[in-house]
């Protein structure tokens, strides 16, 4: 515990400024001002001595969140970076990008604001990456073992950091040029830059982790070739197949999935030759009138994506009603929170529209110039059309963002043999195993679309899960993550 009486003095939640608006739609910096480590601590004071820190419930990972607040206020940093990579091997991506169930979780946050979990979690990885603490951790003996890890989103990336620290030749294999996963190319820079990744990714390469980018597995190498070259096969390959719009016009040119357009704006950033000579990708949305189908965080980076191209105007559908201000009674404390949320990108422009749903793309000459919709209202669980509430909308760039529906199931999992789920996931056991010997799976590839938390969790889980099948047991710790039941 910090200070037994941090949260009676300090009853605000102060949270970093972020920039004005104006200022970051001319950059794709991160958007948050740095903040000050008194303010800092004071904020890490708030923790208090609950009895039963339920932050631990919300945490997939169970981070010792009031252990390293209690060092952050007792300015022992050192000590709370070590606290924090004992669970979490990439604090610095989940101190960014997760949505913090622990803080939803919080005792405090019952009847006052929240305890700050989430930057104090970022900011501790950041000083230490600063001090040059995190410094690589090499196998005391080399088991002489090989494991081929499959994807390299935050999944990948940590069962290969656990495993590599355990003694084992782990290689990553990534299709894309560059690795990362959708951390990489499906979150903007305003949400987080990408030198974030390539510092830790150092670091694992440092350790002794091999990562083969450009890689197709299932075409450049066989599945029968990946068994025979390795040991154990963790599939983490992430639930890659875009939730489709199929109605009338969706063959149209310049409607996109969310994921055909944010990578290409993020390969702009780092360096790629595909921009025209106004430095756009080829799909982008400078003097256009843009439409994105969909309200959850996918769509509100293409909305800022949008915006920092210069897009004309930008309107945000979402086919659910507009959530409370505060939380709906449906989901109590220490559940996540059914609530209005705005992020740094709505602050920033655009118009969010709620129970609406398109029916229908309209173009001219092949190329879509708006589109049909009307308002929805939920009745008996089901939507139903509100009468006399059709309208139409200029569009000359509409962006698919409403999910994903499970794995890619041609080339290397029909190449394996595994078997699937009826939601389209890759099926597991609760040893993370799948019904092919010595071939494993985590994150969204089993789990089905989730956080960034839960990829991390699975990735360290099924890391254990792989060591105990290669040596017979394991000391890698293994979060207690259930394997069925997709989480939000």
């Amino acid at each position: 515990m910090a200070d037994p009486q941090g949260f009676l003095k300090h009853g605000s939640r102060e949270l970093p400024v972020r920039r004005p608006v104006p200022l970051r739609l001319m950059d794709w910096k991160e958007v948050y001002e740095d903040f000050e480590k008194k303010t800092l601590q004071t904020q890490a004071s708030r923790c208090m001595d609950c009895g039963i820190p339920f932050c631990h419930q919300g945490c997939p990972l169970g981070n010792l969140i009031p252990e390293w607040n209690d060092l952050i206020y007792k300015d022992r940093w050192r000590d709370a970076i070590d606290r924090l990579h004992a669970t979490n091997n990439f604090p610095e991506f989940t101190g960014r990008l997760c949505p913090a169930p622990c803080e939803a979780s919080c005792v405090l946050g019952i009847d006052q604001d929240p305890v700050t979990i989430k930057q104090v979690e970022v900011e501790i990885i950041d000083h230490a990456f600063d001090e040059g603490w995190v410094a690589p951790i090499h196998p005391a003996h080399p088991t002489g073992k090989k494991v081929a890890v499959v994807g390299s989103g935050p999944a990948g990336l940590a069962a290969a950091q656990q495993l590599t620290r355990a003694g084992h030749s782990v290689t990553v294999f990534e299709r894309a040029d560059r690795i990362g996963g959708l951390l990489r190319y499906g979150i903007p820079e305003f949400k987080m830059e990408k030198h974030h990744i390539d510092r830790r990714l150092a670091q694992m390469e440092a350790e002794g982790t091999v990562f083969r980018a450009g890689v197709n597995v299932g075409v450049d190498i066989s599945a029968q070739e990946l068994r025979d070259q390795f040991d154990s096969v963790l599939l983490a390959g992430g639930a890659t197949i875009a939730r489709d719009l199929p109605i009338p016009g969706r063959e149209l040119d310049g409607i996109h999935q969310a994921m055909e357009f944010l990578p290409l704006a993020n390969r702009v950033q780092l360096g790629d030759d595909i921009a025209d000579a106004d430095g756009l990708p080829p799909i982008h949305a400078r003097g256009k009138k843009v439409v994105i189908i969909g309200g959850g965080d996918t769509g509100a980076d293409c909305l800022g994506t949008s915006l920092r191209q210069g897009a004309e105007i930008v309107h945000q559908f979402e086919i659910m009603s507009r959530p409370p201000e505060t939380r709906a009674e449906s989901t109590p404390w220490p559940t996540y929170p059914l609530m209005y949320r705005v992020s740094s990108a709505h602050e920033e422009g655009g118009e969010r529209v709620f129970s609406v749903n398109t029916e229908q793309f309209v173009g001219e000459n092949g190329k879509v110039t708006g589109l049909k919709a009307h308002e929805v209202k939920m009745v008996d669980g089901r939507f139903e059309k509100v009468e006399g509430s059709d309208f139409e909308l200029e569009a000359d760039l509409v962006l698919l963002a409403m999910g994903f529906t499970g794995a890619q199931k041609e080339g290397l999992i029909a190449d394996l043999g595994v078997d699937m789920t009826d939601r389209g996931n890759v099926a597991r056991t609760d040893q993370w195993a799948t019904n092919v010997d010595g071939v494993f799976v985590a994150g969204d590839m089993g789990r089905g679309q989730s956080l960034i938390v839960w990829a991390i969790a699975e990735g360290r889980a099924a890391a254990s899960a792989i060591d105990e099948y290669l040596i017979g047991a394991s000391a890698l710790p293994r979060p207690v993550v259930p394997t069925s039941a997709p989480q939000r």
